[in-house]
């Protein structure tokens, strides 16, 4: 019997919401633990430079100083983690690379002390942007590389050629995507503490499980022997993605001998990471009636001085260039490029707003070109549910149309404007989401009849302990305030492999809804016995079993199992590739539409009217699915119109949030 759903798809009170709002939520910054010191890390101010020394004397002798760490350091480490070191290791390759870091007694004399290194370098010829770092004769920015290309992904189906020759018309577009920067509240920060016991990090990271295993490989140590803690998180939206500068804190507080915190400024966040900034090249083939019949792109990603998750990128962008549309024909080359720039990372649904945006404007131009309206354009092309956008993926599991529809509808695209300076746009995306589909969970309940989850995913605002444990709440039929769900902590909860991918609701809630049925029944049976029923007699309300007449609190369930106060029942719930068979878990299905008035004279655009329609299928709490939409309109907004991380000579020039 499926329970009845009171909490699923009701917009409860967020679980943290008082914690928040009262200010009594910790973050990574708000902790500290005996006898941290605080550290501060110097940074490169060249692009492209080799270190020819580093003098860190005068710092080690400043008072209040208790170590400084530069790369002679880590030698006895595996320094290496996505293809990037602890800390600058002979060389630098953006502006702001960790070169040396100090702990200190206070953040003051940290920061004298980062004055008092001396470190000489040879400064080399910088390849800052796509078209420097793919020229002839670009500088190498890694010198075991044959070229400035991190990773290639090649996607292809059909015969490009052929269908090409049998397109009516051919269209080829270049677009181009800034770098922009994700502006979480919160910037990155770090707590670490090395001992004999092994290694304890408090991080701002959305993929604790990752970060403890490329901590772990780095030191040399059983993954069981570093713990990751996280607090809440001040917003995420990729930026604390897969590890950071989680072991360079490690190594300096292995060196001081004592718990490290050091936590970025905006600035230093800006030069952490951002988004890839791209060019796309479509050439895209189609009939006169509109049917698209061949695409080829080239995709290209600014990756900088790293690859962090850049490849990631490329593989996504490869795909997602090709729209939610039928193409039989399909040639796609995607590139994470190194340039002399600061690393680009995830950034809400990686690869896709660059190529949507390209791909979208595309079928503007065709709709155009050909005189079709743009919303039958795309109607004409869209893959049906259970059509295939290329080999290898799931099928589409979406209804395409009826979005669209509902679009036209909300925002009135068939009576739009036609006046000078007026203007509507649409947009459409799907994109492969869900990630490495594994999470674990685990219930337990406590003698008193409440239950505490415990579950890897991350909390940084999008509201996922509250969705878990609306989840909970109906399965258990217990009152939201029974449940009590804390943050990732790696020694002691169940794996995760990330929270990112729009995977959080889609995977971890489905292993702590197993989860939660394991327990409901470990319960039942324990009710059957003291009813004298079958299982399928009993039924579960408001933390009680219910059995014709008969009435067993889950507290009386427990002590009777256990014979007296105390003991706890506990149910595991995990999900693993099984779920699908095949990636995606699921197709994560968008579209908007603007309304635009642009002055005439001054140029000036006022936005009138934004309507978003997403497929999330079953919402558990609806508001916080607007919330994130909203959110993600505002970001789109912005990249359109108002961001836009600038570089001239290698030199991020509005790393401040006056500039940006």
């Amino acid at each position: 019997m499926k329970p009845e759903l009171k909490f699923v798809g009701q917009n409860v009170l967020r679980v943290d919401g008082v914690e928040k709002v009262t200010g009594k939520a910790k973050f990574t910054g708000d902790l500290a633990i005996p006898g941290m010191l605080y550290g501060k890390i110097l940074r490169s101010p060249y692009p492209h430079a080799r270190i020819i020394s580093i003098d860190a004397s005068r710092a080690e002798a400043l008072p209040g100083v208790a170590a400084v760490l530069t790369a002679a350091d880590i030698s006895d480490l595996d320094p290496y983690y996505n293809g990037r070191p602890v800390i600058a290791i002979k060389k630098v390759r953006y502006v702001g690379e960790p070169v040396a870091a100090v702990a200190a007694e206070n953040q003051e004399t940290a920061e004298e002390a980062l004055s008092l290194i001396d470190v000489q370098y040879e400064e080399l010829p910088p390849a800052v942007g796509l078209e420097a770092a793919l020229s002839k004769g670009a500088p190498l920015i890694h010198e075991n590389a044959s070229g400035n290309i991190c990773s290639h992904e090649h996607v292809e189906k059909g015969n490009i050629e052929e269908s090409f020759a049998e397109s009516d018309e051919i269209f080829e577009d270049t677009f181009t995507f800034p770098m922009v920067y994700h502006y979480a509240l919160e910037p990155h920060s770090v707590i670490a503490d090395f001992s004999d016991e092994g290694i304890t990090v408090w991080s701002s990271a959305q993929h604790p499980f990752q970060v403890r295993g490329d901590i772990a490989k780095i030191f040399g140590l059983h993954p069981t022997k570093v713990r990751m803690v996280i607090p809440f998180l001040g917003g995420g939206f990729g930026s604390k993605s897969y590890t950071k500068f989680e072991p360079l804190v490690v190594a300096l507080a292995r060196k001081a001998k004592r718990p490290v915190k050091i936590c970025n400024s905006v600035t230093e966040s800006m030069l952490t990471v951002r988004r890839h900034g791209a060019k796309v090249r479509l050439k895209t083939g189609v009939k006169r009636d509109g049917t698209l019949v061949a695409r080829e792109a080239e995709i290209y990603l600014d990756t900088g001085g790293y690859a962090d998750n850049g490849p990631a990128v490329a593989i996504r962008a490869a795909t997602r260039v090709l729209g939610p549309y039928r193409i039989p024909h399909v040639r796609s080359d995607a590139y994470a490029v190194y340039t002399n720039s600061g690393s680009a990372g995830s950034f809400r649904a990686i690869g896709a707003p660059q190529t949507i945006f390209a791909s979208e404007s595309q079928m503007d131009i065709i709709a155009s070109k050909l005189s079709i309206d743009p919303t039958e354009l795309r109607l004409k092309n869209f893959l049906k549910k259970g059509e295939e956008l290329r080999p290898k993926l799931r099928g589409m599991d979406a209804n395409l149309a009826s979005s669209l529809k509902k679009l036209v509808s909300a925002s009135q695209w068939k009576r739009r404007s036609k006046k000078k300076g007026a203007a509507m746009g649409l947009a459409c995306g799907a994109t492969n989401a869900g990630a490495t589909p594994v999470s674990v969970a685990m219930v337990r309940l406590q003698s008193d009849g409440s239950l505490a989850v415990f579950a890897g995913s991350t909390e940084m605002g999008q509201g996922v302990r509250t969705v878990l444990s609306q989840i909970i709440a109906d399965e258990m039929s217990l009152p939201l305030e029974a449940i009590h769900i804390g943050g990732a902590d790696t020694k002691v909860t169940p794996y995760d492999s990330s929270t990112g991918s729009s995977r959080s609701t889609t995977l971890m809630g489905l292993a702590v809804q197993r989860a939660a049925r394991d327990l409901k029944n470990q319960l039942i049976k324990i009710g059957a016995g003291a009813f004298r029923a079958k299982p399928s007699q009993i039924r579960l309300v408001d933390g009680a079993m219910i059995c014709g007449e008969a009435r067993l609190t889950f507290r009386e369930a427990m002590t009777r199992r256990f014979g007296g106060p105390g003991g706890e029942l506990i149910g595991h719930g995990d999900v693993g590739p099984e779920i699908t068979g095949t990636l995606p878990v699921f197709w994560e299905i968008g579209m908007g539409s603007a309304e635009l008035d642009i002055d005439q004279e001054t140029g000036e655009v006022a936005i009138k009217r934004y309507v978003s329609v997403a497929d999330v299928g079953k919402a558990i709490h609806p508001e916080g699915c607007v919330g994130q939409e909203e959110g993600a309109a505002m970001m789109g907004i912005g990249h359109t119109m108002f961001e836009q991380m600038i570089y001239e000579g290698g030199q991020l020039v509005n790393s401040n949030l006056v500039d940006y």
